[in-house]
């Protein structure tokens, strides 16, 4: 057999790959001392500049400055900026419904009030109905009635009583109006009629005197609440 022999250039050159050991991949050396901080500066100089020229953001601080001049443009400067509440259909009920019930009490008005009661069963709100057609309104009624009975009741105070019982005596058939095209027809009529009366009997500058204006505030309410509705 053949030996190895130690001499022979392949045997030493296999003794060398064996004894040789891997090299451990040393740490990256650590900056120290100037090194760190000038690293420090560069880093936070990198996220300055790129936070300063973002374009995004330019653009979003651009848009919000622009919008802050309408708004003071449009309130006259800088100040508390009011916002209206919503003139929804049950705000405008109640509007009529009330200045309704102003005209029945006002005095200084040469209007035939009588025709405040169907315009009040056609636009006064529905949760006042429903409760004006429950236990509770039937009570009133009955309690009015037997007032009316025994004393003697003004005529402005009787108008809200028959307004009362209009609405619960009244057949299904004829408070289905409320709401539909037909009861704003009805009740724009109604307050141009009263309208017409208030204004044709009363000069504009007697309408306007304190004894007249609340009556003419409440019939210029009706009118305008009754042509919303219409709309």
């Amino acid at each position: 057999m053949a030996t190895l022999s130690l001499s022979s250039p392949n045997a030493l050159s296999l003794f060398h790959r064996i004894s040789k050991k891997p090299q451990l991949l040393s740490p990256k050396p650590q900056l120290v001392g100037g090194g760190v901080r000038d690293r420090t500066s560069l880093l936070s100089h990198r996220a300055t500049s790129s936070f300063a020229y973002n374009p995004l953001r330019y653009a979003v601080e651009r848009e919000g400055t622009a919008l802050t001049r309408r708004k003071m443009k449009r309130g006259g400067g800088v100040g508390a900026v009011c916002y209206a509440a919503p003139l929804t259909a049950r705000n405008i009920q109640w509007i009529s419904a009330i200045s309704s019930a102003v005209l029945m009490l006002a005095k200084g008005t040469p209007v035939q009030k009588s025709f405040l009661v169907p315009l009040f069963a056609l636009q006064a709100p529905s949760s006042l109905i429903s409760w004006m057609k429950g236990e509770y309104g039937i009570w009133a009624a009955f309690l009015a009635l037997l007032v009316r009975l025994f004393f003697y009741i003004p005529g402005e105070l009787e108008l809200p009583f028959m307004a009362l019982l209009l609405v619960i005596v009244a057949p299904h058939q004829v408070m289905n109006l409320r709401g539909t095209q037909e009861g704003a027809i009805i009740a724009v009529l109604i307050a141009v009629y009263l309208g017409f009366q208030h204004f044709s009997r009363t000069s504009l500058q007697t309408s306007f005197e304190q004894g007249s204006i609340v009556a003419t505030i409440a019939i210029i309410c009706i009118a305008v609440a009754s042509l919303l509705f219409l709309i």
